[in-house]
């Protein structure tokens, strides 16, 4: 079959042929002598979410009010995973936990890296993309901490942590 890029916004195409591409990938560039895999794969990440947005958005606008609703509904429409989330107002970290990560499926001991560093540089590129053009102080802004769970590192769910900022650009 043959999908077009906005074909593949609607439908539920499934993600391990893409999950075993990236630790494979990960695995070429590690043995090649690349020491910044996670970078390179949040990279990945921003560039998958600057051409998805151009094919669907969750909204117009991220706000402190519909910060925590984007994010699920970004996790849910684009990975068809299932998350928690947990925003602490104080250090600006948003917590994800991901039940159903698409690319971390199976536990790699050769590997240091987690496929969810993808994750990371899309869902931030996403929100960051839609709230580019506002001008509104109230717009979020997002910037990938870390992978603290994996289950590519053998835990149970993986985590993600963002760190957000409200009406600031970098």
């Amino acid at each position: 079959m043959n999908y077009s890029r906005k074909d593949l916004t609607q439908t539920d195409a499934t993600m391990n042929q893409m999950r075993n591409a990236v630790y494979e990938l990960a695995r070429f560039m590690e043995k090649n002598g690349i020491t910044d895999v996670k970078v390179k794969l949040r990279e990945m990440g921003r560039n998958i979410a600057k051409t998805y947005i151009r094919y669907w958005k969750p909204t117009d606008q991220v706000n402190n009010t519909n910060l925590k609703d984007v994010i699920t509904t970004i996790y849910q429409k684009v990975l068809v995973s299932s998350v928690s989330i947990e925003i602490n107002q104080e250090e600006k970290t948003i917590r994800v936990r991901d039940y159903k990560c698409a690319l971390c499926k199976y536990h790699y001991d050769d590997l240091e890296v987690a496929g969810c560093e993808i994750i990371l540089g899309m869902v931030s590129e996403i929100i960051n993309l839609i709230n580019r053009e506002n001008t509104a102080f109230s717009s979020v802004f997002l910037e990938p901490l870390k992978v603290e769970q994996s289950q590519a590192y053998g835990n149970k769910v993986c985590i993600q942590l963002y760190k957000y900022k409200i009406g600031e650009r970098d």
